[in-house]
């Protein structure tokens, strides 16, 4: 049986992906630092880039922080406005770790860095954000989840 991996929605492989769709990519995939221009803030941790190497915008996660969902109210807002402000439309530097390079949702993961600055960095310091796995670190789990037997079997 050929798999056939739906490149236009999601473009980047996995490292393991590479390894079997890697020569069948339309598109050079990313495994190493690049620079791009920032062409639309999503959110407080997901922008979409524009780079020379490819016919096409694509997005790109953040990979060290956890922004706050903009179904959040304010927090998620003022987390994407900053972030808008400081460097939509603006030359960036991605930085790619070649071992965590692809996200459970298929997007780009990776630092982005402006003007010498870590974008997540600054915004864990500012409050806009925090480092990645940290965010429901004060709430109560959902005990029926936790307790679900397909967790014991």
């Amino acid at each position: 049986m050929v798999f056939e991996h739906d490149y236009i929605n999601f473009p980047e492989l996995t490292n393991k992906q590479i390894s079997e769709f890697g020569f069948t990519s339309p598109h050079k995939q990313i495994v190493e630092d690049f620079p791009a221009r920032v062409v639309k803030v999503s959110d407080g941790d997901t922008i979409t880039l524009r780079a020379t190497f490819r016919d096409f915008d694509f997005p790109l996660r953040f990979l060290s922080v956890d922004a706050p969902e903009l179904s959040t109210g304010d927090k998620g807002a003022k987390s994407k406005d900053w972030l808008k402000e400081f460097i939509e439309d603006q030359l960036v530097d991605v930085k790619i770790n070649r071992e965590n390079r692809v996200g459970k949702f298929g997007r780009l993961l990776g630092d982005v860095v402006f003007k010498g600055l870590n974008m997540g960095d600054l915004m864990v310091q500012k409050g806009l954000a925090t480092p990645f796995g940290r965010r429901r670190e004060d709430s109560l789990p959902v005990i029926n989840k936790e307790l679900s037997m397909g967790n014991w079997l």
